[in-house]
C-alpha cells in the first residue's frame, strides 16, 4: 500500500511530524573584524535548516536573544534571514551565514524562526543556543 501524500490535513500524520524545521549553527570569531581594544568583536554563524516535517513551509521571521559575558542582552526581530524568506520543502536544506557583534570575547545566542506551512498553519522553529568565543577562551 503506497504511504499517503505529506498533506498538512491527513489525519493520519500528526502535527509534531508535520511542522517540524530542525536548525543547526556553527559559529566562528572574525579577528579582521574585530577590535578588542575598543570592545568590538564580531562572529560570523552558519545556519542550517532542515525541513524534517511533511508540508513545505517559509520562513517569515526571526528572533534572537543575543547575551555577552556581561548579561547584556541584545533583542532582534526581523523578517526572514539575509533579505529573504525562503520556502522549504519536505526534506529540503536551506543555508546562510550571518554575523554579530558583542562588547566581549565571550557570549550565546539563541532563539526561534516564525514559520508558515503552505496550509497557513504558523509554528516555531526553534534554535538552540550557541556559544560565540574568541579562540582559547574556552577549553
Amino acid at each position: 500500500m503506497p504511504l499517503p501524500a505529506p498533506l498538512a490535513h491527513n489525519p493520519r500524520m500528526s502535527d509534531r511530524t508535520a511542522y517540524r524545521v530542525a536548525v543547526q549553527v556553527q559559529s566562528r570569531y572574525l579577528p579582521e573584524q574585530s577590535e578588542p581594544e575598543a570592545q568590538r568583536y564580531a562572529f560570523a554563524y552558519t545556519v542550517r535548516l532542515h525541513n524534517a516535517g511533511g508540508v513545505a513551509a517559509r520562513l517569515l521571521s526571526r528572533h534572537w536573544l543575543i547575551t555577552d559575558a556581561e548579561g547584556r542582552i541584545e533583542e532582534v526581530r526581523g523578517d526572514g534571514v539575509v533579505g529573504v524568506q525562503p520556502l522549504l520543502q519536505p526534506g529540503e536544506q536551506y543555508e546562510y551565514t550571518s554575523g554579530a557583534v558583542l562588547k566581549t570575547s565571550l557570549g550565546t545566542m539563541q532563539g526561534s524562526y516564525l514559520m508558515q506551512a503552505v496550509d497557513g498553519t504558523r509554528f516555531a522553529a526553534d534554535i538552540p543556543a550557541f556559544v560565540l568565543s574568541t579562540p582559547r577562551i574556552l577549553h
